[in-house]
């Protein structure tokens, strides 16, 4: 089953990143997006919080060269950034989840400005970058969170649109199957107690089954 993760199963980069905003989004806001237009057979990897620590993970990433976009909350992820600092050097790429996972769709602009900036300084401070893409904890936003993020440097708001659980892939959307351009969210929810590498090689088979491979979100968008 191994055979399934090689890294055959990962993308090469496009020749150039996929214009993501809908027709009739405001040009200075960060588009929303669940899935990328494209017609490469890739789909892209994500992780939410940073609770999860499995030094297997690690290993996993770096076997397989793996693109996976890990989005970071400092009040979760904080006390093991070094973990993180690893996975980064093997080829994971750190993203915006805010400071305290709150949820910011309704607070005030100086509320929302304050958790993605806030979490953009920890990040550059930690690991030099500046991340170019948020995760709103729980998926909530509002015009005023494309705001806050537009001034604070993000350049796409990334949800999701299949769901890792114990028993397959949930979508939020018909049709209810993997498709070139989908984001999947592998992180678990309160009911999953599988851990993250075995939850990712579920992931991995059934992107394999569908015949696509894994591309890095950040050459897309």
């Amino acid at each position: 089953m191994l055979l399934l993760l090689t890294a055959a199963g990962c993308a090469q980069p496009p020749a150039h990143r996929v214009d993501a905003r809908a027709a009739g989004t405001e040009p200075r806001l960060p588009p929303v997006v669940d899935h990328v237009p494209t017609r490469d057979p890739v789909v892209f990897l994500t992780y939410d919080d940073g609770a999860e620590r499995d030094p297997r993970f690690v290993d996993t990433i770096r076997d397989l060269r793996l693109p996976v976009t890990l989005f970071l909350t400092d009040r979760v992820a904080g006390p093991g950034y070094g973990h993180f600092a690893r996975l980064r050097a093997v080829g994971a790429s750190l993203q915006n989840h805010t400071l305290d996972h709150t949820a910011l769709r309704g607070l005030p602009y100086a509320g929302q400005r304050a958790e993605i900036c806030g979490q953009q300084r920890k990040l550059h401070a930690r690991f030099g970058a500046r991340p170019r893409l948020l995760r709103p904890p729980y998926g909530a936003h509002d015009r005023t969170t494309r705001r806050a993020a537009a001034d604070c440097g993000v350049t796409t708001i990334a949800l999701w649109r299949a769901l890792a659980t114990d028993t397959g892939l949930r979508y939020t959307r018909a049709p209810h199957r993997l498709r070139p351009g989908d984001i999947v969210s592998v992180t678990p929810d309160d009911a999953d107690t599988t851990a993250v590498v075995d939850r990712t090689r579920h992931v991995l088979r059934e992107v394999a089954a569908a015949g696509l491979r894994v591309g890095r979100l950040e050459d897309y968008l």
